[in-house]
């Protein structure tokens, strides 16, 4: 989180994040990224230690580039249909920060036939349900309905995981435990299925030095309605602290893959390792004091 910080220059909104042709990949998402896993920690650490007023500070300066809010209400009327705006609006409002405008907006826009029918993978689907809970308005589906058309809910054949597989199996997780907050989200059968198959698709990342993704399947191992013992994880975490620069950055990927180690290349994984922490040390029943993670 200390790199985070000394990097919050590269999470601000530029004068195109209004822009029709902007790269929204390049300028909400990386700063939704980083509202999440900024009330992740908060949620998961105690008031007056270092980490939490850290990312309490990075929230507050993530907040203030969407204008408190009034930007997501812009947005909003300028792509009715996007559903970008209420995904990283939902990461803030679950940390307790609102703006009134847009949710009105958001609620009339999400009322429609046109919100309902719009074509979106599975996975995307159930982000939207849950970025609607958290924002407090009423799902257009139930969640159950749309996990079974997820690959992770129709428990596919073990050896069909791979890289892309591995993205949305995490993110459903996430979004059935609200990024963590409540492990009984997910379903006994699932659980079942990641205890069983998780450890071995973590050796196989690690492994491949894919170090974005497999912070991220750590941090599913802590939202499992019981974690995985410490055993089956501790070669992973070992793997990450190897991987991780002296500045504190994670890149995404190890040497073999020859990805360039600047901000684009590192900031993702550096994220969720922070947030995988939280969430593990949160489980252990650690809380971490110090100003990184």
């Amino acid at each position: 989180m200390t790199w985070v910080s000394e990097h919050r220059e590269s999470f601000r909104l530029g004068p195109d994040a209004l822009a029709p042709d902007g790269d929204v990949n390049r300028s909400w998402k990386p700063l939704g990224e980083l509202a999440q896993v900024c009330v992740c920690v908060l949620r998961h650490t105690p008031d007056g230690a270092a980490l939490h007023a850290r990312a309490a500070d990075l929230l507050h300066f993530a907040w203030q580039q969407t204008r408190e809010g009034a930007l997501f209400l812009e947005l909003q009327r300028l792509e009715p249909w996007a559903t970008y705006p209420l995904e990283v609006y939902a990461a803030f409002a679950s940390g307790g920060l609102r703006h009134a405008g847009f949710e009105e907006i958001a609620a009339a826009v999400t009322r429609t036939r046109g919100w309902r029918l719009t074509e979106q993978e599975p996975n995307r689907r159930l982000g939207i349900l849950n970025s609607e809970l958290r924002s407090g308005l009423a799902p257009h589906l139930p969640m159950p309905s749309a996990l079974e058309r997820t690959w992770l809910g129709g428990l596919p054949e073990p050896w069909s995981f791979e890289t892309a597989a591995g993205y949305t199996l995490t993110h459903v997780v996430f979004h059935l435990t609200d990024w963590g907050y409540d492990v009984s989200g997910v379903p006994p059968r699932i659980a079942d299925y990641l205890t069983t198959w998780l450890p071995p698709w973590l050796d196989t990342c690690i492994e491949d030095e894919q170090w974005d993704l497999s912070c991220e399947l750590l941090a599913v191992a802590a939202c499992l309605p019981e974690a995985p013992p410490c055993g089956t994880t501790e070669a992973a975490w070992a793997a990450l602290a190897g991987a991780q620069d002296a500045s504190g950055a994670l890149p995404e990927t190890g040497p073999g893959h020859a990805a360039p180690l600047d901000f684009a290349t590192c900031y993702h994984s550096t994220l969720m390792a922070a947030f995988a922490a939280a969430l593990t040390m949160s489980r252990l029943g650690g809380t971490p004091q110090g100003a990184s993670a």
